[in-house]
């Protein structure tokens, strides 16, 4: 299971994106990025948060070290911000944390050159999870101490908010025409001969396990925890062995709004900045909250 610590200290809220999570610190004396399960996406998206991540670290990707973090609502009355109070009140009990990277920045990709073994890593990855939102519209990639950091898997696996039609879904193809790394030539045939060996029934089951019985209950369909976490195995291990051969790589739709589906429309919108609580963030979280279109990322 995930290491659990306890929020000790709201710092900040990160304003851009729309789950508005925050800079956190905790028992442990770590900093990090808060996922609430009050947020309007809900707890799916904290359950895809640790399913991708932990996949992803399985197969030998950076992500920052997530953690649950059990937040007592108390700790949001002296919140100024009258949103943010609300949201740590809706949000009691277990959410989750990023491990905060102090002086990460955004990746840029007209600053920064990713070689094309690289390149086709994250691409294979990003399909293999069907992540909609690692696009040139919003990379959801950090730079930190010169190496790429994978953060933000909340809008993937998106057949987990249909399970009756989550084996159609879960064989589509996917196209990277947009993601921010296609203009790197990545090279998906060494990715997927590298990384489709690695998913296996046991590594997909050990991460599955990861993911908190309480963020899995009550799902129409399956009658425990244990067979939900089934599921998102069974959508993933058949998708592994395939799907490189399905990766589109066409031009970039630059010319048109983003094509992810219409339920996501509101959180891959920048949201306008603000003033006030904000401003007044450590050094480290102003240097965060300056990232273009992430709304999260980690580090102690």
């Amino acid at each position: 299971m995930l290491s659990e610590v306890t929020a000790t200290r709201y710092v900040t809220p990160l304003r851009e994106g729309g789950s508005l999570p925050g800079i956190v610190e905790a028992d442990d004396l770590g900093t990090y990025v808060m996922k609430f399960t009050g947020a309007g996406q809900g707890r799916k998206t904290l359950v895809a948060e640790v399913i991708c991540g932990e996949l992803a670290r399985g197969l030998g990707l950076r992500v920052p070290e997530l953690v649950t973090i059990e937040l007592d609502p108390v700790i949001g009355l002296g919140e100024p911000d009258q949103e943010v109070q609300e949201l740590l009140k809706a949000s009691g009990g277990l959410n989750l944390g990023m491990d905060y990277l102090p002086g990460s920045i955004g990746f840029d990709p007209l600053a920064y050159e990713v070689d094309p073994a690289e390149a086709g890593r994250v691409v294979w990855f990003d399909a293999l999870i069907n992540n909609v939102d690692r696009s040139w519209r919003n990379p959801n990639l950090l730079v930190w101490h010169g190496d790429l950091w994978l953060i933000d898997h909340g809008a993937t696996m998106i057949w987990q908010h249909n399970w009756p039609t989550a084996a159609s879904a879960a064989a589509k193809p996917y196209n990277a025409s947009d993601h921010v790394l296609a203009p790197f030539g990545p090279d998906i045939a060494a990715a997927a001969a590298d990384l489709a060996p690695l998913v296996t029934e046991e590594l997909l089951t050990e991460v599955a396990a990861q993911v908190p019985a309480e963020w899995l209950v009550d799902e129409p369909g399956f009658e425990s925890a244990d067979a939900l976490r089934r599921a998102y195995v069974e959508a993933l291990l058949p998708r592994a062995a395939t799907i490189h051969e399905r990766i589109t790589l066409g031009a970039p739709t630059r010319d048109r709004p983003s094509q992810a589906p219409g339920w996501l429309a509101d959180r891959l919108t920048p949201q306008p900045r603000t003033t006030g609580r904000t401003a007044q963030a450590p050094a480290d979280a102003a240097q965060v909250d300056r990232r273009p279109q992430h709304d999260e990322d980690g580090g102690k």
